[in-house]
Formats: C-alpha cells, structure tokens, sequence
C-alpha cells in the first residue's frame, strides 16, 4: 500500500465511500486508518479531505472503518504516564452544549474529592454546536492560555487529583482540522471518535466516561473500547449528549470492561436516588430548563455552588459525581456518593481548589 502515492490511495478511497447511496463500499480497518493517516499527517489536499470526511459520514461508517479511524488518531497521541493509582476521564462532545445549563465542568473536582482522581478532555468549541466546553470556560472566561501548558496541566493534575486537557496540546493533528471541520460544517466521524481518545495513563485503573447520541454509535465505541487501554469505557446518552446520565430522561448506559461481554444498564434518577433526593434532583433540572445557558450563567451558578453547596447546580453536580463515582464503583449506590458530594460541595473547598489549579496557568 505505501507504494502507491498518498494522492492516489485517496482517489481510490474515495472512489469507493463515495460513489452514492446505492454503489458506495465500505473500507476495510486498514484502509480506514490508512485514509485519516493521511489526512492527520497533512498529505492531501483541503478539497480531498472535505470530501472524505463528509462522504464517510453520509455513507454511515461501519465498525471496523471506525476502529481503524480510531488507531490512526491514538498512533499520533503521545500517551503521558502519571503516577497515579486510577484515573478517570471525562469525554463530554467537543462541540459543547447549549440548551440546558449543565455543569460537569464543576462536578471535576468534587468527584476528585470523592476520591477517583478525574480530568476533562476536551476543546475549544466545534461545529456544529459551538457550545460550551471545559475548555471554552478555562480559556474564554477563566483566562488560561489556550494552549502550550500541557505539561503544566499534567503536573497539576498529579498535585490536585483533578484537571482539565485539550486537543490543542494532546493531539495537534487533530485540531489543525478545525477549520475544515466549520467549513464542512456537519459532524465527521472525528466528533465520535476524539471522545475515546487516551492522552493520560494512570499506573492502575483507566476509565472513561463519554457518550454516544445516534442509536448504533454506542457499538463503534465500545469496540474500541476492547481494542483501547481503558480497563473501563462507560458509554451513555445523558443530557444534551453529555455525561449527565438518568437526569432528564432515563439513558441506556453502555459499559465495556476490557475484552469482556458489555453490559447494559438503565439510569433514571428516581430509581437511584431515595425520595427526598429523587425530587431534589427533578425539582433543580426544571429550574435550571428556565435558565439561559449562557457562559456567563454556567460560570456564576458553578462558582455559587462550589462555594455553598446551594442552588439547582450544586444538586446537578452532586447527581452528576455519585452516579460516575457509582460507575466506577467508587460508591455501591449513588445515593451513598450523592450524600457525600453535597457534604463537599457545603464545606466550600473545591471552589478553592479549583481556583488554585486555574491561577497558575494564566498568561
């Protein structure tokens, strides 16, 4: 295969995703990853790579096209190593949210405290959303340099237990992307698969939880799972598609462990939760629909919170660590880490974590 030119593998690619609704084929894993590799390693041209991306999507990507789109992302990200015992990531969608005030950005450092060690990983917004991301906050409102701090980031979530990467740093292939990906503005396989993507390696336990939206998607992803160094890869479809699971509807939660069978679960919080916990839950979700979902309102309702404990978000939040920190069995019920969550979140100390791991990283 490399004997053959970059331009013309391509043609031959796209000759064969790209011919229609009725007469498209699907790559093979090889051929799949050989396609992005060359794309991430700037060998074809701007209109070839529009193309693939949006006839990839169009012609719905198979399972083994997807895994071998994954390697040729996971091959060029450096995995850093951090001496930690376990380690959760937090793989919320890169292009963000926008309907309903969410808060998982502040729910970092509380489950930090709840004891699983825990970082986001994330961007700058993408299409199609432009939401919010962790790290729209760090960067657009908190002040942190966009990028160039990786390794400051990594040490300090080794000191705090908890923190926050970007794409910029941990695979910059994949951001050079960005402008064609707002040009092509329609999701490519890329949305799906930089949510299970590995840029830190705890010595211990790996985990991480993303999410899928599409019906079908949730295959692709825990295959890969099997294939990754994740011990765990939890994948659901919480609100908004992000990590908030069981809150605003039931979510169908995907759990792969290993190699192993997948198990299937159902989350809605008035079966997780006791009583007076379960109309906590629904009574701060319909608060927070009345809400705008403006950076500014995020950042303000998830500092109040840290600080007190009070409001709809520190409920958000709290629902939020116990059911991750259930997953991960860090607690045997998300009631148990739901109580333990608001004990943190009315001491006021992760408002002051989080503001002593930020100040560092401003220019």
């Amino acid at each position: 295969m490399s004997k053959v030119s970059a331009e013309n593998r391509m043609k031959a690619y796209l000759q064969k995703i790209a011919a229609g609704p009725k007469l498209s084929k699907n790559l093979t894993e090889s051929e799949a990853e050989d396609a992005l590799s060359l794309i991430l390693d700037g060998k074809i041209s701007q209109v070839r790579i529009a193309v693939f991306l949006i006839a990839a999507r169009m012609k719905i990507e198979t399972v083994p096209e997807n895994i071998g789109y994954w390697r040729a992302l996971q091959k060029r990200m450096t995995i850093k190593k951090i001496d930690l015992d376990k380690i959760l990531q937090i793989a919320d969608p890169f292009d963000g949210f926008q309907r309903i005030p969410y808060f998982g950005f502040y729910a970092i450092p509380v489950i930090a405290e709840l004891g699983l060690p825990v970082y986001g990983h994330s961007a700058l917004p993408l299409p199609p959303k432009f939401g919010i991301t962790f790290e729209d906050l760090l960067v657009n409102h908190y002040q942190v340099k966009e990028s160039g701090n990786s390794e400051r980031r990594v040490k300090q979530i080794l000191e705090s237990k908890f923190g926050y990467i970007n794409t910029a740093d941990s695979l910059p292939d994949l951001e050079n992307l960005r402008s064609i990906r707002t040009e092509i503005v329609k999701r490519p396989m890329l949305a799906t698969l930089e949510k299970i993507l590995m840029p830190l390696q705890a010595k211990g336990k790996n985990f991480l939880t993303t999410t899928y939206f599409h019906r079908g998607y949730e295959v692709s992803l825990t295959e890969i799972g099997k294939r990754s160094q994740f011990d765990r890869v939890i994948v659901g479809n919480g609100m908004e598609g992000t990590t908030l699971f069981g809150v605003h509807k039931e979510a169908k939660v995907f759990i792969q462990d290993g190699d192993a069978e997948t198990q299937v679960d159902s989350l809605i919080y008035s079966e997780m939760y006791d009583e007076k916990t379960s109309k906590q839950i629904a009574e701060s979700h319909e608060a927070l629909k009345e809400i705008e979902s403006k950076r500014e309102t995020i950042t303000e309702l998830g500092e109040s919170a840290l600080k007190s404990g009070k409001g709809p978000a520190a409920v958000q939040i709290a629902s939020q660590a116990a059911c991750l920190t259930h997953l991960t069995e860090i607690f045997q019920s998300p009631q148990e880490g739901f109580d333990f969550a608001m004990e943190i979140l009315e001491s006021g100390s992760c408002y002051e974590y989080l503001m002593r791991w930020i100040e560092p990283l401003k220019p």
